[in-house]
């Protein structure tokens, strides 16, 4: 069987192949068909079921390309994840979960079944907790629906907060005054934000308090409504700063918590609140837990390696 795909154009046609036909040679080896260039498109042929699961990839990375997006390797290496899943994929869901941000109607995409399940529990529940390791897109993912909630007017404040607990250190052994004290610990929140829009109008909504970042402890006696909050490293928290933070909850409000408890900086041996919270919290209605695994992380191809060894080292 066979099939031709068209395209808008040659730049996305060669945005398709890649450098040295690079991503084309990896579908042909994982889907096990043949492609070949038309003057348009491309030919696919092999076995019926390979053909239309390489279609259907096609037909993904085609949307990509035309939000603008562009074509990377890894893109083409986390779509053949997706279409290779079991379960059947849904690529008008995949557009659909798309988050836009607002720097140049830059578009953030879920590239796993775990990303697009966390993205989707993000926009039906008003409090997600996000566990898994490093790199499945935990608190990026969580970054942008906020972002975009701002953008779309559905919440008047961000609010991102992490706990000032790091590989044993104490905030009164650091340098200088509190803000000084502090910005090690909320800096890769700002990184995020800084991907996700213009530096200068995160530096303005800072200074009006539309946007914050600050420790964990400062959340104390607060009611937070109207927000979206983000709550990161979660995994540092203790269960009574953990119960402090879920019952800040106002009205209109919205709440990730991300981290992963096999990662914890507290002392050995003190229960850290985000495995408190799941195991209290599981089967709470309004609350959902997402698991990411190793199957999401979308860094390198070693992290995802590294992670797996260290698990199968674990078990």
């Amino acid at each position: 069987m066979s099939t031709l795909i068209q395209f808008e154009s040659n730049k996305d046609l060669q945005s398709i192949f890649g450098q040295f036909d690079k991503n084309i040679k990896l579908v042909e080896k994982e889907f096990g068909v043949a492609i070949v260039r038309k003057d348009t498109g491309i030919k696919i042929s092999g076995e019926k079921a390979d053909v239309a699961n390489a279609t259907k990839l096609f037909e993904y990375l085609q949307d990509l390309i035309a939000d603008g997006s562009g074509i990377k390797y890894r893109d083409v290496v986390y779509a053949i994840k997706l279409f290779q899943s079991k379960e059947p994929i849904d690529v008008q869901k995949l557009a659909k979960g798309k988050i836009e941000v607002p720097i140049q109607g830059t578009l953030v995409t879920p590239k796993t079944k775990g990303q697009i399940e966390y993205v989707e529990a993000i926009k039906t529940n008003d409090i997600v907790f996000g566990c898994g390791p490093a790199g499945t897109g935990k608190t990026y993912l969580a970054m942008a629906m906020a972002v975009n909630a701002f953008k779309r007017g559905l919440v008047r404040r961000i609010i991102l907060t992490r706990p000032a607990i790091e590989a044993g250190e104490s905030l009164g052994f650091l340098p200088g005054d509190m803000a000084e004290k502090v910005s090690p610990y909320v800096r890769p929140l700002y990184d995020a934000l800084y991907d996700m829009m213009d530096a200068a109008k995160v530096e303005e909504l800072t200074e009006k308090g539309i946007i914050e970042v600050a420790p964990l402890a400062f959340m104390r006696g607060r009611t937070l409504n109207d927000a979206f909050v983000v709550l990161d490293e979660a995994q540092n928290s203790t269960p009574f700063q953990m119960k402090m933070f879920l019952t800040r909850l106002g009205f209109d409000s919205k709440t990730v918590i991300t981290g992963d408890v096999t990662q914890s900086d507290l002392p050995k041996g003190t229960p850290n609140g985000l495995e408190d919270a799941c195991r209290i919290l599981k089967n709470m209605e309004g609350i959902q837990f997402i698991e990411l695994t190793g199957e999401d992380v979308v860094r390198h191809e070693l992290v995802q390696r590294i992670i797996e060894a260290y698990e199968h080292d674990d078990s």
